[in-house]
């Protein structure tokens, strides 16, 4: 198995114990006996049969998958094997997640503080139904689940010494870490977010065809004065919330196993663990989570996205002015809502948890259809073609005192949690962290054959360029490219049956 080469300085910070300083240390975690650990390599590995569906296959979420419904509510369901007493804290912080922030002063104190400038006023604005965003379809189409980060190339300053290889750019001095494209009465907008398409033809095998899409992104009317000239732009699609506990207990050990970044193997794949620095534990942490695994936990992605994204403050992003940076006076100086009952912030520690909890148990449907023969022929094309060299099909959860539904389960995620050189056509050459402008995290795929029923559309990709799931095969580049050039010339049936598979998922 694959083995990441660990820098210096990194077992100067987790030595002896690398993998127990990279989790999470609020997981309750309870070590692996020699034994459990030889069974759970056994159960991990890899299949080599493809006859019929796998033991527990159809559960990809453990014993916290739910029920496959053909509803819009298919990702809105907690972990099914969650108690009726933690069921409460499910559905208030769902309350939470649900809640439109208004601006201040206002009468309602739980719920003043919005911007001044931002990109939603909920965070189910932009995860509806839990989902999957989309980018604008007319140049008039709202772009409430689509962000656009933002920075400028950065300088030995930007680096953490305490993490080697550390490559984030610096914010823009005047707009920035995002673009936030709508403000609140007497606070104008930062700009307007303008795509484009370029489209090309993809000749496929046996005849057939595939229109890519390429986006151009432009910010237009810029109110807080010109955009500078080496500005770099991320455009990002808010992802589905399905599995994140689940994710999120997977053991570090086991995602670094997987790395190989100098590809000491020789299969033409490396990847590498995106290490960043942890606001809620003051140390460097194995990044899990976005689309660049730049924050290391469900709690820390959540905050950040309470701040850049509807401008509310948390203990970890305390600014009542949320992104607005000292070039902003105007937002800087406008009232907000940090509350002295709410930990002199807008949204307060136990509202964040609560938050958090419910991201935590967003439970994975279960799948169906799992012996269709098109679906196993999909399976065996998927492995054949190296696809699971990054989409890892199976983990082993920690066990975990406090998390019982995330403890100790066998999941299907269809993922590494690593970064991966995806080639230029879906750079966006903008570092983070230590991943950099041409890697992106392996998503997750678990669920995305429900796509449209949740969100009613087939946008994949970070950037929602891709409007089917084949388009975004036919994307991967990089590490990926002998994988997609497979797909290209293989037998149009097998090309029918991987998507069938991916479907089914």
């Amino acid at each position: 198995m694959k083995q990441l080469l660990l820098t210096a300085a990194l077992w100067a910070i987790a030595a002896p114990a690398q993998s127990q300083t990279l989790d999470d240390p609020h997981l309750a975690i309870v070590p692996r006996t020699p034994a459990e650990r030889e069974r759970i390599a056994a159960v991990i590995r890899p299949t080599t049969d493809f006859s019929a569906p796998e033991t527990y296959e159809t559960k990809p979420g453990g014993a916290a998958s739910v029920r496959r419904r053909t509803t819009s509510e298919a990702f809105s369901q907690p972990s099914a094997n969650m108690s009726f007493e933690r069921e409460l804290d499910f559905r208030v912080g769902n309350g939470l997640f649900k809640k439109l922030w208004v601006s201040s002063p206002s009468s309602t104190r739980a719920s003043d503080g919005l911007g001044p400038l931002y990109n939603a006023r909920s965070c189910q604005r932009c995860h509806l139904k839990d989902g999957r965003g989309h980018p604008p379809e007319t140049p008039d189409d709202s772009t409430v689940s689509m962000l656009v980060r933002l920075s400028v190339p950065g300088d030995d300053t930007t680096t953490l010494p305490a993490i080697e290889g550390y490559l984030s750019d610096r914010p823009d001095p005047v707009y920035g870490t995002q673009l936030q494209d709508l403000g609140i009465a007497g606070h104008a907008a930062e700009a307007r977010i303008r795509i484009t398409y370029d489209e090309t033809i993809v000749p496929l095998s046996g005849g057939e065809t595939a229109a890519l899409r390429r986006p151009t992104l432009t910010l237009e009317d810029p109110a807080y004065g010109p955009l500078r000239d080496d500005l770099r732009l991320s455009a990002r699609i808010a992802p589905q919330m399905i599995g994140l506990g689940l994710l999120d207990a997977i053991p570090a050990e086991d995602i670094l196993a997987l790395a190989d970044p100098d590809d000491t193997d020789g299969d033409g794949i490396s990847g590498r663990p995106n290490i960043v620095w942890s606001r809620a534990h003051d140390r460097p942490m194995l990044g899990r989570f976005g689309l660049k695994a730049g924050e290391a936990s469900i709690l820390e992605q959540s905050a950040a996205a309470f701040s850049s994204d509807i401008g509310i403050s948390t203990t970890l992003h305390p600014s009542g002015a949320g992104d607005c940076t000292a070039a902003q006076a105007a937002c800087r100086a406008a009232p907000d809502g940090n509350d002295p009952d709410s930990d002199n912030v807008e949204i307060g520690t136990q509202g964040l948890d609560l938050v958090a909890f419910y991201s935590r148990n967003l439970a994975v449907p279960e799948r169906t259809g799992l012996d269709d023969p098109d679906v196993l022929r999909g399976k065996q094309v998927f492995y054949d073609t190296g696809c699971t060299s990054c989409h890892t099909p199976k983990f082993v959860t920690h066990r975990l005192d406090d998390q019982p539904e995330q403890s100790f389960q066998l999941i299907w995620p269809y993922s590494d949690l690593l970064l991966h050189d995806m080639g230029d056509g879906l750079a966006d050459n903008r570092p983070e962290a230590r991943a950099t402008g041409r890697e992106w995290r392996t998503p997750p795929l678990w669920g995305i054959g429900l796509t449209e029923t949740v969100s009613g559309h087939t946008y994949f990709l970070h950037d929602g360029r891709a409007r089917s799931l084949l388009e975004a095969v036919l994307w991967h580049g990089g590490e990926a490219e002998p994988a997609k050039q497979a797909v290209i010339s293989m037998p149009p049936a097998d090309r029918a049956a991987l998507i069938r598979f991916l479907e089914s998922l």
